[in-house]
């Protein structure tokens, strides 16, 4: 993670401070619920809430002596809280604050990634109305198809956006567990009551069996929300870099008055944020491999996933979080040209009819494969005659005698209606925002 692509409100989650703070919290709930079933003293649970502190650099110089965080931070809170100290961390292992840890961390990493998977809907949905029926082309393998509306286009983005926040909602759910199991998660030396009361108090729920360590599993679904999450913001961005291509310009980012395009050419106005979100959404993604590969640990635990969490769990949170709130800006920003859609959507001499003409040919008594053969070679010839904008289909199929023996002039006209492509939209935004 570097500071370019990251916004503050989630570092603070992964700050040394923010995690010894959440430790510190573990140590002290788990040490009042042992107070109150009598397993310490009351004075040191009372010692620990109010005397309780660490100074990370404290915490660092002695790991770098002792080679253990977990062992270095409760050394320096001792410092803090006196003799009482000695009953902090009893029955537990390091691996009850640490996994505890990292749960709170990833719940509070995904209410903020569900605020900007929020703000990417509310923009996609706002633009989604102003451009409802909004013509444009629909595109399949890049070449012209069938009309669609732009704001069709921004409604199968809402709904792609929509599945994902579900996902993350699930995500967080199962990744919400508390272990304060003790060694081999047997609690031989620790009341399961204990878990349940620490559990509580930090709004999480106990994990079943945790074998000393949180089970990996949930972890990698976690991460793999995340890398789903950003692949759909990548399709939104891949498109909107598409549309912005200099032949089409259907679309753009918006270009502020004193922006740069290029350090060269000074009239380039360049597609550069979701570009960006693209290479912001391989970054998330990579963290879902080895998050898969952590799951597999030796026996009832090792440690060859502390690693790997070390770093992909700031860096892909950090990135998706500012990933969501470029998009969202992308969105709620985008330059948008009607008139550039229609006069593409025109381009082919109206080839985007196709279909209609050769349904109608078919209901005419043509066969399929007859009336295949007659639009195409029509079509063919608007083609070969698009450079010099010269293909009109409509005009071919007039002058065909085997169309017009079957089709009138006026209904080969009728078939032509581009409203016609647009009759179900409504039906298409009832299903996705629950109104039309």
């Amino acid at each position: 993670m570097i500071p370019r692509y990251a916004r503050a409100e989630m570092t603070d989650i992964w700050t040394s401070e923010s995690k010894y703070s959440i430790w510190l919290e573990i140590e002290t709930l788990a040490a009042e619920a042992m107070a109150e079933l009598g397993v310490v003293p009351v004075g040191a649970a009372k010692a620990a809430r109010e005397r309780g502190g660490f100074d990370v650099d404290r915490v660092d110089a002695i790991e770098r002596e002792v080679k253990h965080d977990v062992i270095a931070f409760l050394t320096s809170v001792a410092e803090h809280v006196g003799d009482e100290a000695r009953f902090l961390h009893k029955g537990m292992t390091s691996s009850d604050v640490l996994d505890t840890c990292l749960a709170v961390q990833l719940v509070r990493a995904s209410d903020l990634l569900l605020k900007g998977v929020d703000r990417v809907l509310a923009a996609l949905e706002k633009r989604a109305f102003e451009h409802k029926l909004t013509p444009t082309i629909g595109r399949s393998h890049g070449i012209h198809a069938e009309p669609t509306t732009f704001g069709v286009k921004l409604a199968r983005f809402h709904a792609e956006m929509a599945r994902g926040r579900k996902r993350l909602e699930t995500a967080r759910e199962e990744i919400a567990t508390c272990a304060l199991s003790g060694a081999v998660g047997t609690f031989a030396n620790i009341d399961p009551r204990v878990e349940d009361m620490v559990a509580e108090k930090l709004g999480l729920v106990v994990e079943p069996v945790s074998s000393q360590v949180i089970p990996r599993d949930r972890h990698a679904a976690f991460f793999a929300a995340l890398g789903v999450v950003a692949s759909s913001i990548e399709n939104i961005a891949v498109e909107i870099r598409h549309l912005q291509r200099t032949e089409v310009l259907e679309a753009e980012e918006y270009f502020s008055e004193k922006q740069k395009g290029s350090s060269a050419m000074p009239h380039k106005r360049n597609p550069v944020l979701t570009e960006n979100l693209t290479g912001l959404a391989r970054l998330v993604r990579s963290a879902v491999y080895p998050a898969m590969e952590n799951v597999a640990l030796w026996h009832e635990r090792d440690i060859s996933h502390s690693s790997v969490e070390r770093g992909i769990g700031p860096d892909a949170t950090i990135h998706l979080d500012f990933a969501l709130h470029r998009l969202a800006g992308v969105i709620e920003n985008l330059l948008v040209y009607p008139e550039n859609m229609l006069a593409n959507l025109n381009r082919l001499g109206g080839l985007h009819n196709s279909q209609r003409v050769l349904l109608a040919l078919v209901e005419a008594g043509v066969s399929r494969e007859d009336s295949y053969r007659l639009v195409q070679r029509n079509a063919m010839k608007v083609w070969a005659d698009r450079d010099r904008g010269e293909g009109d289909f409509l005009r071919n199929l007039k002058e065909d005698g085997e169309v017009s023996a079957k089709l009138s002039d006026e209904k080969l006209e009728s078939l032509f209606d581009l409203d016609y492509h647009f009759k179900n939209v409504d039906v298409i935004f009832q299903r996705v925002f629950g109104r039309a």
